[in-house]
């Protein structure tokens, strides 16, 4: 019941409007302060009953509180602007006729006018104010009018009567008054609580900024770095693509890891071949290079970090090397303060390590251990494609080599088959050349191989090569002594000579084949006698008798069984 009673007189919440919560409020409380007032005059009108005006009055009353009940009640249903402008009008209208009938401009009634006032600036705003102030005034002047113009008597109430509507008055005009200085100091502690609230939304965007310019720099500073050391990746890439000896690569690494990641020491470490050392290969310190004089290696053992990431194949990393219980104290390298050794890999086996030193504490982050992995996978892809070259430099010049020397070999053998080991043409006949002294300048040309001389002689002397031996040389010699002999003289000579060359060859291969094939040819025709027969005797004899036949120059064959017992 008690709490039925409390949600009556309880002013009505709108959650999606708080204006209108707050002018409900407003309204509620002076509509029932007002039924209140009313109410008690109401009562005290009829106990006394002295009024001439008696039973109009109170029906005014009456008709207000009514009025003023059902305001509240569709300020309930939301309409509180339209409640609250009702109730200001029925308020102004009842006391204008309160006064009409009373005692005119100077009944307590038309006093109470400041009251609709009161109640317009709080209920809706200070243009309702103004304008219930605006009519307040022009009834003024009504009322004076008609009473000057005799339109009706004022009777002046009694000093009682004129004391009670004045309390009522009073009462109202209090109670709008605590309203209005309540409302004003809700206002201005609404206003020092959002100027609060402003104050450290203020205070927590001014962090927020500092922080976010702090990140955003730190954030800066930290996609800069990577961007050099993007481009140090890039450059070694470039440097693996350009420098194939691998003694000249490694320097260049090491001087390049340091100079774009800022370490003071950088090494790479190689497994020797019977991988029980890593051997230090290339070095870009001072300390580092003293280590290479002595030719500085690690033991393959977990004991050191090189050694530990060398032996299991993983990176080791030590942030702070004097708590850092694998860690090799060095003393060509005092200054370490943390160290990261990272494997180099050529598919899965483990071909050595990059050694990194800082002379910073906690200097290794996760992205410069990605990208330094980035980085030794390169060095190890340079390294192979390093050792691939040298090995297949190594295998070319051996296969050139033995090329060359099948060649000289062969040709030599084939030019003791030939008649004759030359021609000359002197203007009018060819004719063969005797083995005659060479010439000193044709020596000097098989000896050299290159053209001899070029310019102002009276003969030239131009290779024939093969595969880049000189098999022969064309000789030519002018008749008219000494002369000038021209480009285009020189490149038909050189032309002639590289054809000359390709036919030679040419012919040896297609008499290599024929012989080749002869030879072929008579093994065939010997299988096939002795395997015609199968006697033991007949087939020693025919196999004596086929390779007499066909070795034309052998005096005699002999073929005879081993007789030996074992």
């Amino acid at each position: 019941m008690q709490n039925t009673i409390r949600g009556f007189f309880a002013p009505p919440v709108f959650p999606d409007d708080n204006g209108g919560t707050r002018s409900a409020a407003i309204l509620n409380t002076i509509g029932w302060s007002t039924i209140a007032v009313l109410v008690t005059l109401l009562a005290i009108r009829i106990i006394q009953g002295q009024d001439t005006n008696l039973v109009q009055v109170n029906l005014i009353l009456t008709a207000i509180i009514i009025t003023i009940t059902f305001m509240l009640f569709i300020s309930r249903q939301g309409y509180v602007k339209t409640a609250s402008l009702l109730f200001v009008i029925t308020v102004w209208i009842g006391l204008s006729y309160l006064t009409w009938v009373a005692d005119g401009i100077r009944d307590v009634a038309f006093f109470g006018y400041f009251i609709p006032i009161m109640m317009a600036g709080l209920l809706l705003g200070w243009q309702g104010a103004i304008g219930f102030t605006v009519i307040s005034i022009l009834s003024g002047w009504v009322l004076a009018y008609a009473e000057t113009a005799h339109m009706f008597v004022p009777t002046l109430d009694q000093p009682l009567s004129f004391a009670r509507d004045m309390t009522g008055i009073f009462i109202l005009t209090g109670i709008l008054i605590y309203l209005t200085i309540h409302n004003l100091q809700d206002a201005l502690n609404r206003s020092l609580s959002i100027a609060d609230q402003l104050s450290i939304s203020n205070r927590e965007l001014n962090e927020l900024r500092v922080d976010l310019e702090h990140r955003v720099e730190t954030r800066t500073s930290e996609l800069a770095k990577r961007a050099v050391q993007l481009e140090a990746v890039s450059r070694v890439a470039r440097t693996i693509a350009s420098v194939q000896d691998i003694n000249a690569l490694l320097p260049d690494i090491t001087e390049l890891v340091s100079q774009q990641f800022d370490f003071y020491h950088v090494a790479i470490f190689l497994i020797d071949e019977a991988h029980n050392l890593a051997v230090l290969r290339a070095a870009n310190s001072e300390g580092g290079q003293r280590m290479l004089n002595r030719q500085y290696t690690l033991t393959i053992d977990p004991n050191s970090i090189v050694g530990y990431t060398v032996s299991i194949g993983e990176p080791r990393i030590a942030l702070d090397v004097g708590v850092d219980s694998v860690y090799f104290d060095n003393p060509e390298l005092p200054d370490t303060r943390s160290e990261m050794a990272l494997p180099l890999r050529v598919g899965t086996r483990v071909i050595g390590a990059l050694d990194v030193q800082s002379i910073e504490t906690n200097v290794f982050s996760q992205e410069d251990i990605a990208i330094l992995n980035t980085l030794a996978d390169q060095v190890s892809i340079a390294i192979e494609n390093a050792r691939l070259f040298s090995e297949a430099r190594n295998a070319l010049a051996e296969s050139k080599s033995v090329f060359e020397k099948y060649t000289r070999q062969d040709w030599s053998n084939f030019v003791k088959q030939v008649k004759h080991i030359g021609f000359v043409y002197d203007g009018k006949h060819v004719a063969p050349l005797d083995n005659q002294t060479k010439r000193e300048h044709i020596k000097a040309t098989i000896e050299t191989g290159s053209l001899s001389p070029e310019r102002a002689s009276a003969t030239v002397a131009v290779p024939i090569k093969l595969r880049g031996q000189t098999i022969g040389v064309l000789d030519v010699r002018s008749k008219k002594g000494a002369r000038e002999w021209t480009q285009d003289e020189i490149s038909l000579l050189k032309a002639a000579a590289e054809r000359t060359a390709l036919a030679l060859e040419n012919a040896r291969l297609v008499e290599s084949a024929q012989r080749r094939a002869s030879r072929e040819r008579a093994i065939g025709e010997i299988s096939a006698r002795i395997g015609a027969v199968s006697d033991m005797d007949a087939i020693l004899q025919t196999a004596v008798e086929e390779l007499g036949r066909k070795i034309g120059g052998a005096a005699e064959v002999i073929l005879e069984m081993d007789s030996e017992e074992s």
